[in-house]
């Protein structure tokens, strides 16, 4: 590939910006000081850039503790984004796998990896989403045996069958705790999903998506590349 993408690709900077710096002499590869920005590169090649190796990736993964009040995008003109949150640099190409609303915290992947998003978000792999939810209303067990069964929701949607589990139940409150595991990500699924057994959701947080579980030691904001166990259980 040419060294300005390259470079790039890495998140060093601009094509426009590396161009510049690569005329003046900044780039060297493989010991060479190189000017040409379509000079021909390797993921073999050792590219050194203003003094600093640059390693090349063709895939990264990040884990994110999402906190409310962002939303899950690649990129937005006037709001902050989950892509934001990534420490610099960062690659340009970076999206998260799947949504969280904006007032829903908890574990969010953000790579460029597409075959994996497509992998872990396809309903036909029933990939296990686990989230903590706090609720107005007193769930019961037969809020889980509906759950369980496969809710309807207003709207006529049919969800897969889900697993309920309640946490605790506050009477004098009128509230529960709960954690619940879906197998798909409908819009808005989980508040849906409640709603329709006369739940109303006050906090949500996902714990868990796939093998992938929440680093405990994440404060909301807060990212790290995924570990190379935690890599090879997603299979890469």
């Amino acid at each position: 590939m040419r060294l300005d993408k390259y470079l790039s690709d890495m998140g060093v900077g601009t094509r426009s910006e590396l161009k510049k710096d690569i005329r003046k002499g900044g780039v060297s590869v493989d010991g060479e000081v190189i000017k040409d920005p379509g000079h021909s590169v390797g993921v073999s090649s050792r590219v050194v850039f203003k003094g600093h190796e640059i390693v090349y990736e063709e895939f990264v993964y990040y884990m994110l503790n999402k906190p409310a009040g962002i939303i899950s995008a690649s990129e937005d003109d006037r709001e902050e984004t989950v892509i934001d949150l990534i420490p610099e640099p960062k690659r340009r190409n970076l999206f998260p796998v799947g949504r969280l609303d904006r007032d829903t915290e908890g574990l969010l992947l953000i790579t460029n990896d597409g075959a994996l998003s497509h992998r872990l978000l396809s309903p036909k792999h029933h990939v296990d989403k686990v989230y903590y939810a706090e609720v107005t209303g007193m769930l019961n067990e037969s809020d889980v045996e509906l759950f369980r069964q496969g809710l309807v929701l207003s709207d006529g949607l049919e969800c897969m069958p889900a697993d309920l589990k309640i946490l605790s139940v506050f009477e004098e409150e009128y509230s529960s705790e709960a954690e619940i595991t879906i197998r798909e990500g409908k819009f808005h699924q989980v508040k849906r999903m409640f709603d329709a057994v006369g739940a109303e959701v006050t906090y949500l947080k996902r714990l868990s998506m796939g093998p992938l579980t929440l680093d405990p030691d994440l404060e909301p904001g807060e990212s790290r590349r995924l570990t190379p166990e935690e890599l090879e259980t997603l299979g890469i």
